[in-house]
């Protein structure tokens, strides 16, 4: 993948682009500030923008909003120190594709970007559960919820707070694989084909 990473602390891009590279991706363009960073993406046209989020200036969220709106097919990644949950929904509605923890280890940093060379979404699990609770609250709201069975709302609801498919098999009474048939007919009537990309979707969907 050609990417261009976009940080303002000059450290923290050299490492992430030494990392980059040692697995064979072309790191095209480094950028301190988000005025920069336009820039590059409008010079190289990469496959992926790795942002800040927040920094001196124009933010990184800003910077997606533009990037997504010149470069659609440009992959936008968020990479942050920021558990705000502002932050993240801000990032989401403006497009981006993921949205990191700096404090990653580097293997799960590579399997999620390598996600993102995929079509997929690049979010942690526990970042999904954030993601859904907000989203199964929207969906409360709105009155939409009726749209999932009694049990796959229970399902839904306990993938939000975490648990994985063996505790929600035990929670509930039921085995994994109905659990696992549960959660596929919720990713189908969202259109999604993985939890990740249904955290993105649901706060998609949220945030309208």
């Amino acid at each position: 993948m050609r990417l261009v990473v976009v940080d303002d602390h000059a450290l923290f891009r050299d490492g992430i682009s030494s990392l980059l590279r040692a697995w064979g991706h072309e790191v095209v363009g480094q950028a301190g500030n988000g005025s920069d960073a336009i820039q590059l993406v409008d010079q190289h046209d990469p496959d992926v923008a790795l942002l800040d989020v927040r920094m001196p200036g124009m933010s990184g969220v800003d910077v997606a909003r533009i990037v997504k709106e010149r470069h659609p097919k440009t992959s936008v990644v968020m990479l942050t120190i920021s558990e705000d949950e502002d932050d993240l929904f801000r990032a989401i509605e403006s497009g981006a594709q993921g949205y990191l923890m700096k404090d990653l280890e580097s293997g799960q940093f590579r399997a999620m970007l390598e996600a993102v060379g995929r079509g997929e979404a690049a979010i942690t699990p526990a970042t999904a559960a954030r993601v859904l609770r907000r989203f199964v609250k929207g969906e409360a709201d709105s009155g939409t919820a009726g749209e999932l069975t009694d049990r796959e709302t229970e399902v839904l609801h306990l993938v939000t707070a975490g648990l994985r498919n063996r505790e929600i098999a035990a929670r509930l009474g039921i085995s994994e694989n109905t659990v696992k048939y549960h959660i596929r007919n919720i990713l189908e009537r969202l259109h999604a084909k993985s939890r990740t990309e249904l955290a993105g979707r649901a706060a998609r969907q949220a945030l309208r």
